[in-house]
């Protein structure tokens, strides 16, 4: 064999080796990418409530912890929000994720911090255990007992309440 086919042959293999090289870490990316995705989704929208975003928002129960869970709720084009959290004492709280006081400014939603909630217009910093108990100020506003239906393992919050309220969220900016 002359040089050249050695050369050539040589070059096609070095080609043959980069591309499956380039397939790997091509391939290698697209799974952490998806990975990625599917642990966004379940941090971020993949909690125990389920809607059809014009449904009712069904909470289970057993899934909520100390660490406040938001879902995501949809009235029109009015994206709204729901937090559900474990109070101290053991109970479930739930309220809408906006600020009573601060609402009107699109920032008034809350981020949790340890047992707090701290609102993101005014930084007013609100206990969880104080959730669905305290009224008219800044806190996030409650969904009382008459709002919801509780039998034991889930809490139901009708698409009807969900709907009286969504001007709270008419200048909401999400999160």
């Amino acid at each position: 064999m002359s040089n050249n086919k050695k050369q050539v042959a040589r070059k096609t293999l070095v080609n043959k080796k980069n591309n499956k090289t380039a397939f790997l870490v091509v391939g290698i990316i697209a799974v952490i990418i998806i990975a990625g995705i599917i642990i966004i989704k379940a941090v971020s929208g993949g909690n125990s409530a389920t809607s059809s975003n014009g449904g009712d928002i069904k909470i289970t129960k057993s899934d909520i912890s100390e660490t406040a869970k938001f879902y995501s709720y949809k009235v029109g084009s009015t994206k709204m929000e729901v937090v559900a959290v474990k109070a101290s004492d053991g109970t479930i709280r739930t309220a809408f994720n906006t600020c009573q006081v601060c609402y009107n400014s699109g920032r008034g939603y809350y981020v949790q911090e340890g047992n707090e909630f701290v609102c993101q217009n005014c930084g007013n910093r609100f206990k969880i255990d104080q959730v669905e108990k305290e009224k008219n100020g800044c806190n996030p506003v409650p969904i009382l007992d008459q709002n919801k239906t509780d039998d034991e393992t889930t809490i139901t919050i009708s698409k009807d309440f969900l709907a009286q309220n969504k001007e709270l969220f008419g200048n909401w900016k999400t999160r």
